[in-house]
């Protein structure tokens, strides 16, 4: 037998310091006061969401989605434990995507402005008016990059007078992008970076045609240059005679 059924005065002993131990109980006039402000108690710092759940099961028996015929809504049945039934209509939830899309006020200054202001400028107006992304962080260029992908802003021209692409350089001499980027490692063409980090080669016609120039005298770029650099020939005639040694086709000619 064990020690408490021996020394019941212990196990009720026991039995009351844990009882002494546990948290009081609400009073009934708590109870009420709580059960009429829900709200209240739901937002309540000290209510975890561990009693948040135990309060909805001791509430609600279950819950039904019904079917709705507008793709913007949900149906919801709720049934509770009195056995009384509800039935509500909200709104369906977007997905992340759509949900975090930029508010429309910022998409119409961006779609004004973007396609002659570039993004750093744009993010400043933008932040300035008190514009908010759709996260309701400030704008950065990244933010307003997206904005620009996803409702296809242009941007404004990087390229000022005089200046070109580096494949439109390449397009306009007939060759490859990297030769032009070979170029401008090498110092042989002059560029600036553009704020959307593109390069802007500085174009005249003394420009194309010095380009020109290096593709004509290149052996690589131009395989016939190379074809026609003169080579060492060897008269075959010339040497057999020289030799002293009979021209075997001759002499077969000959003999024909």
């Amino acid at each position: 037998m064990g020690d408490q059924t021996r020394h019941p005065g212990r196990g009720q002993a026991a039995l009351a310091a844990r009882d002494e131990a546990l948290p009081p109980l609400p009073s009934r006039a708590d109870l009420q006061r709580l059960t009429a402000n829900l709200p209240e108690l739901w937002h309540a710092p000290t209510t975890s969401q561990k009693d948040r759940k135990r309060l909805l099961r001791t509430l609600i028996c279950d819950v039904t989605l019904l079917p709705e015929t507008h793709h913007d809504q949900l149906r919801i049945g709720i049934r509770w434990q009195t056995g009384a039934a509800d039935e509500v209509s909200v709104a369906r939830p977007l997905p992340p995507g759509p949900a975090k899309r930029t508010p429309p006020p910022a998409v119409e200054v961006i779609k004004r402005l973007g396609p002659t202001m570039p993004n750093h400028d744009l993010v400043d107006h933008l932040n300035a008016a008190g514009l908010r992304t759709g996260h309701g962080r400030p704008f950065d260029i990244t933010a307003v990059q997206w904005v620009r992908h996803a409702h296809k802003i242009p941007s404004p021209d990087p390229y000022a007078a005089g200046e070109l692409s580096v494949a439109e350089a390449a397009r306009r001499l007939g060759c490859s992008t990297g030769v032009v980027y070979y170029w401008l490692k090498t110092g042989q063409l002059d560029a600036r970076r553009s704020p959307g980090n593109r390069l802007c080669i500085a174009w005249n016609l003394d420009t194309e045609d010095a380009c020109r120039r290096r593709i004509a005298q290149s052996g690589h770029l131009q395989p016939a240059a190379r074809r026609g650099k003169p080579g060492k020939t060897t008269d075959r005639t010339n040497n057999v005679s020289a030799l002293g040694v009979p021209n075997t086709m001759e002499t077969a000619n000959t003999a024909r």
